[in-house]
């Protein structure tokens, strides 16, 4: 159903509107975005997954260091399994470039979310006025735990189809 592949510059300006429309981050949550632009730059420095249906991208993963820095999925798209497949799959380029952990300072709304893919909350981190008027929680993803592969095999395997390892 949806492809998923390295993300290359000639994606940003996509993957720049997919994020804007998204309707999890309008209202309260809209600052956080204001000004966010995802840049050509942004896509060569940092290994970014995206996931692209018949009539292009419908969502997209960063990881950044050992962060999992940016995860969208268009509404039209939600419900489909595609954001469990690409935390799945983005987890998989850090096991490969060794990681051991992946951050994530979540968006309030997902952090059950990003439980049930296998993260664990950490802490808190505190609000950043005036952009950001609220806490965000912080949790990890632990790579080495064998419950973690379980769950994510369960998650991503279901009805996906075509599931390539994406390799930097």
């Amino acid at each position: 159903m949806f492809k998923i592949d390295r993300a290359t510059a000639a994606d940003a300006a996509a993957l720049t509107d997919l994020m804007h429309a998204s309707s999890a981050y309008q209202g309260r949550y809209a600052s956080i975005l204001e000004g966010y632009v995802v840049t050509p730059d942004y896509l060569r420095q940092h290994q970014v997954l995206v996931a692209r249906g018949p009539a292009g991208p419908v969502g997209f993963a960063a990881l950044t260091d050992a962060e999992l820095d940016l995860l969208f999925v268009a509404d039209e798209a939600q419900g489909t399994g595609l954001g469990a497949r690409l935390v799945a799959e983005i987890l998989a380029v850090a096991r490969e470039n060794g990681l051991s952990e992946v951050r994530v300072v979540s968006h309030p709304p997902a952090v059950k979310f990003y439980e049930h893919m296998g993260a664990r909350q950490v802490g808190t981190i505190p609000p950043k006025p005036p952009k950001i008027s609220w806490s965000r929680p912080e949790l990890v993803f632990s790579l080495a735990a064998p419950e973690n592969d379980r769950a994510l095999a369960r998650e991503t395997t279901a009805g996906q189809g075509d599931r390539r390892r994406i390799r930097s």
